[in-house]
Formats: structure tokens, C-alpha cells, sequence
């Protein structure tokens, strides 16, 4: 009579719980159960006595069963289920083992996820909307910076244009340093625009284009008559078609020696002669000077003038060569890519593992190489994303992979508008599909891909139309 009310008033505490608990015995058999558990599996909440957890985990009732589990392991064990009605259920199951230490049965407790794992999504969610928001003012703060190509995200770029923009409406005259391709007739172009000269002419010299025959009759002009085959009309030097404005002279440390002095004379006194000419001009423009030289051991070789050097050395900027300013690197292809497919009606993109292989390369010909590499690409490859499979092998080769490491080969003709998270849905739902044909169970599975059961069993329920 005892043993039978104990009983009533075990089954009536399971069923009053607001837990779902379910016992089983030593082979699996259902001994109580409490109803609303059977609820969340879309079963009817008739009794399930007698029942085996063996066969409703064989017919894909209970997927897994942690009661078999705990059972086959003989020691605690929480696990998350998958229902067939959508639901996702922590389970958490305990052996009971008597005096002889003999596994007699098994409890587990069932709550129910599904509500918490939504909220997670929505908080995710809005998690990388916030995300959004912070890199879209970001990007208009750097857009304030971005003046004609000028990118900065790097700490080194954002002090040199603010250098330039402190100088800029000043006459100082400034000698950019740095290697070639580094963007040094950009930063010129934008010191003259930010300039109070900037409604005047703006006129380019490379000086290691033109000939040491031409280089007077080019820079300073000449009278009709001065040479063979001069104009009768006689011709304007480039400093002359600066007047007012700025002059910059690019790769100076090319210019030869005579013209040195010349150009000298014309810094200290403002005039110039033409090839030919008698009478002086006067002359009045902003000079900005750039090379890729060491002009310090050109001086002290005996081939710069070391009057013309301090002439020009008012204002040094150094402008590091690419791979020592990264940060600029993703921006700086997101311009080019944006400038690129507007010149030639192009909408091509840029796959994220593309971002991180050109990020990591050392860029030995700077923002040039980089610029027509990114106008390479876009002619030439069909495809509308560009993978790291497109780049030229001399800069995949460079790139140090880790080991056991390749890229995944992603079906590029995804339906949907490409975009990061898409893509990586994409790769999770390719490595979910393979994996799951390796392994049996969501542990194993969990295992396999290096990551939390419960994971497993989220990720399972987000792609479930795929599979």
C-alpha cells in the first residue's frame, strides 16, 4: 500500500513539473514520462509506457535519445535534440546506480530552446547591423580624408595627409619621398587642390621622361629661331604654363646637373629666360618636388646640388611604401574597384578571401600595381566575383599558406545577390553536407568539424531545407 502511493505521488510530481522529465529503466523502457514533454517532439500525449527510447530514436522520434545515450556511456550527459516540429531541446540526462553499482535507470530533463535560439539570431542579427552602421561612419569619416584617391586608414596615411592639409595653403614648397608607385603625384595633385592656387593651372614634369637635348627648350620654353626646327613662334616651358599655379616636378632627382643650377636661379628669383631669349619673365607659381631617390647620397656623390636640396628640402614627407601601411590596402581596392567598374560599366566584386590574400602581399610596385592589377581583373576574368584562384601566380605564390590549408572551391553561381554572409552560409552548408556524410551523429559531426554539439544541432536546423 505504501510503495503504491509512493508511486502516485511520484507520477503526480512528474506530471505537476514544469520540467519534462523522462525515466527509463536499465534496457530503455519508458517507466514515466511527463506529458507535455511529448508536445515539443509532435507526438500526442498519450501514455508512452512500456515504450523503448531505442525505437522511437530508430524511427527519428527522439534524434538523439539522451536517455540511450546515458545509458550506453553510463555517466551524465546534456545534449541538443532536433524535433521534427522545428523545436531545438537541451536535454540533460543522469544514471541512477544502485548499492551493487549497477546502472538500475535514467532520468533526463527536456527544455525546450527553440524561443532562446531566436532571440540569439535577432540578437546576432542586430548585432551586424550595428556593425553596418559603425563601418558606414567609418567610411565617412574617411571619406573627409579621401581627398582625390588620398585613402587612409592607417595611422601613417592619416598623419600625412594631415600634414599636407595643414601646409597645403601655404607657398612652402614640399619634397615627397618614397618609392616609386607609392601615390606621390596624387598627394601633389591634392596639396594643389586644397590650395589657394587651386583655380590654376596644376602642371605635371616627370623629369626622367624627357631628354637631356629637350630638357631646357621643354622646361623653360624658347624664342622663334632658337634652335633648328624650333617653332617660328617661339614656345612656352612648362614653368612658365604654371604661372600662378603649382608646379610639380616628379622623379627631380632625374634632372641634370646643368638644369639644376637654372632652376635654381628661378626658385631664388622668381624670373626665367626662354631658350634664345633675352629679356627675364617674371614667374610666380608653388613648386611641390618628388623622387624615389636618396637625394642626401646624390649630394654627397656630387650628384645633386646641395644648394637646390635645401632649396627643395623646406618641407619633407615621407611616404611609406605599401606593404608598411596595410590598413590602406582593403580601402584602397574597394576604391580602385569602384573607379574601375564605372570606367568601364563593369559591377564585378571581390571575394573576402581575395581582401585577405591581397592584404597579405608585399605590393613591390605600391598603389600602381595595385590599381592595374585591379584593372586587370575586371577585364579579364567573366566571372562576377573575383576568388584568390584569379590572382596571378606571382602573388599567390608569395602568400605563406598555413599548413593543410586550401580554399574552398565555392559554387560561384550562388542565386542570391553575393555578399559576405551569404557566403559564408554557403561555406558552412557545403561543410555540414560533406561532413554529414562521414559521420552518424551529431556528436560526431560536432567532432569532425571542430566545433559544439549544440552548434551542430543550430546549424542543422538553419539549413534544414538543404537537406
Amino acid at each position: 500500500m505504501k510503495d503504491e502511493m509512493l508511486e502516485e505521488e511520484l507520477q503526480k510530481i512528474i506530471e505537476t513539473s514544469n520540467n519534462n522529465i523522462l525515466i527509463t529503466d536499465q534496457d530503455g523502457i519508458i517507466l514515466y514520462s511527463n506529458p507535455k514533454l511529448w508536445e515539443i517532439y509532435g507526438m500526442k500525449s498519450d501514455s508512452y509506457i512500456g515504450a523503448s527510447v531505442y525505437q522511437f530514436e530508430k524511427d527519428g522520434l527522439l534524434s538523439p535519445s539522451i536517455n540511450a545515450l546515458v545509458l550506453k556511456e553510463k555517466k551524465a550527459k546534456r545534449i541538443m535534440q532536433q524535433t521534427k516540429t522545428g523545436h531545438v531541446v537541451m536535454s540533460t540526462g543522469y544514471p541512477i546506480f544502485n548499492k551493487d553499482g549497477i546502472l538500475t535507470r535514467v532520468i533526463s530533463y527536456g527544455q525546450d530552446q527553440t524561443e532562446i535560439l531566436q532571440l540569439q539570431d535577432q540578437f546576432e542579427h542586430l548585432q551586424r547591423k550595428v556593425k553596418g552602421y559603425q563601418t558606414e561612419v567609418e567610411d565617412l569619416r574617411e571619406k573627409e580624408l579621401d581627398h582625390h584617391d588620398m585613402i587612409a586608414r592607417s595611422n601613417e596615411t592619416k598623419h600625412i595627409i594631415k600634414t599636407l592639409h595643414n601646409v597645403a595653403k601655404t607657398d612652402a614648397t614640399i619634397l615627397l619621398l618614397g618609392p616609386s608607385g607609392v601615390g606621390k603625384s596624387t598627394f601633389a595633385r591634392a596639396i594643389h587642390n586644397q590650395s589657394n592656387r587651386k583655380r590654376e593651372p596644376f602642371i605635371e614634369v616627370n623629369c626622367s621622361t624627357i631628354p637631356d637635348s629637350l630638357f631646357e627648350s621643354e622646361i623653360f620654353g624658347y624664342e622663334p629661331g632658337a634652335f633648328t626646327g624650333a617653332s617660328t613662334q617661339g614656345s612656352q616651358g612648362l614653368i612658365e604654363q604654371a604661372d600662378s599655379g603649382t608646379l610639380f616636378l616628379d622623379e627631380i632627382g632625374e634632372l641634370p646637373l646643368a638644369m639644376q643650377a637654372k632652376l635654381l636661379k628661378v626658385l631664388q628669383e622668381k624670373k626665367l629666360k626662354r631658350l634664345g631669349g633675352k629679356k627675364e619673365i617674371q614667374i610666380n607659381f608653388r613648386l611641390v618636388a618628388a623622387t624615389n631617390q636618396d637625394i642626401k647620397k646624390m649630394v654627397s656623390e656630387g650628384k645633386f646640388r646641395l644648394d637646390l636640396f635645401y632649396r627643395l628640402n623646406v618641407i619633407p614627407i615621407q611616404i611609406p611604401a605599401l606593404h608598411e601601411r596595410k590598413e590602406d590596402i582593403p580601402l584602397l581596392i574597394q576604391h580602385y574597384l569602384r573607379k574601375t567598374n564605372a570606367k568601364y560599366q563593369k559591377s564585378k566584386k571581390i571575394h573576402p578571401s581575395t581582401y585577405e590574400v591581397l592584404t597579405h602581399y608585399d605590393w613591390p610596385g605600391n598603389i600602381r600595381e595595385l590599381e592595374n592589377l585591379i584593372e586587370r581583373l575586371i577585364l579579364t576574368i567573366e566571372e562576377s566575383n573575383i576568388f584568390p584562384e584569379h590572382l596571378p601566380q606571382s602573388i599567390t605564390g608569395q602568400i605563406e599558406q598555413p599548413e593543410d590549408c586550401s580554399l574552398l572551391d565555392i559554387d560561384q553561381k550562388w542565386e542570391e545577390k553575393f555578399d559576405l554572409k551569404r557566403t559564408l552560409e554557403k561555406v558552412e552548408i557545403q561543410l555540414l553536407a560533406k561532413a554529414s556524410k562521414q559521420c552518424k551523429t551529431t556528436y560526431e559531426l560536432a567532432d569532425h568539424l571542430g566545433i559544439s554539439q549544440p552548434t551542430v544541432i543550430y546549424k542543422l536546423k538553419k539549413y534544414k531545407k538543404y537537406f
